[in-house]
């Protein structure tokens, strides 16, 4: 390990099992009707989150300090559920995403409790996942939940965008994870560093 390594860090609610399978197999469906010139890449069930908090590349020291934070991070388990497809971002399309509501904003509290923690361990220039930076203007941001499902190369999103209905799913979300992105030409891969129970 080289003496500046550095990790690609977020934390993320884990979705349950059967709610990936059933956003997977949406996704598939939904997009298999586009046109084939469209490279779309739908997600393996095992990459699909919630990001709360990206935190960038952090060096490999900060790693356990920052996992360690992740017992501060408590939030009330409440059913969220999923919403509608999201083209993102709007104008130039990246990626394939499905909303999902916090009716009582519960997800939105314990998306700041993750934030303010992780700024306790120095992990600053946060990144929420909506796209904002950890600084005072983009705090004000709202908080946009939502679990990617497919990621376009190069902005190439399709012209045809009209999609099928959103499988119909209610959960309760029931762990943390703190997760390391591997990158490579063939899109990112997750490693789950550590984890805490909510709720």
């Amino acid at each position: 390990m080289t003496r500046n390594a550095t990790a690609r860090l977020f934390v993320a609610v884990e979705l349950p099992a059967t709610v990936r399978e059933q956003l997977n197999g949406w996704a598939r469906a939904a997009l298999s009707g586009l046109s084939s010139r469209t490279r779309i890449r739908v997600l393996d069930m095992e990459l699909l989150h919630v990001t709360l908090c990206f935190l960038g590349s952090r060096p490999v020291a900060e790693v356990e300090p920052i996992a360690a934070q992740l017992s501060a991070c408590d939030g009330c388990a409440s059913e969220l559920s999923l919403g509608a497809p999201l083209w993102l971002p709007r104008r130039r399309p990246r990626a394939l995403a499905v909303e999902v509501h916090d009716e009582d904003g519960a997800l939105a509290d314990l998306q700041r409790a993750v934030a303010g923690a992780m700024g306790e361990v120095g992990a600053r220039g946060l990144v929420n996942n909506a796209g904002s930076t950890g600084d005072a203007h983009s705090r004000r941001r709202r908080f946009h939940p939502h679990v990617t499902v497919a990621r376009m190369p190069g902005g190439a999103a399709p012209r045809e965008r009209a999609l099928s209905a959103t499988p119909c799913v209610s959960f309760i979300p029931s762990e943390l994870v703190l997760y390391r992105s591997w990158l490579s030409p063939d899109g990112a891969s997750y490693e789950a560093i550590a984890s805490h129970v909510i709720g």
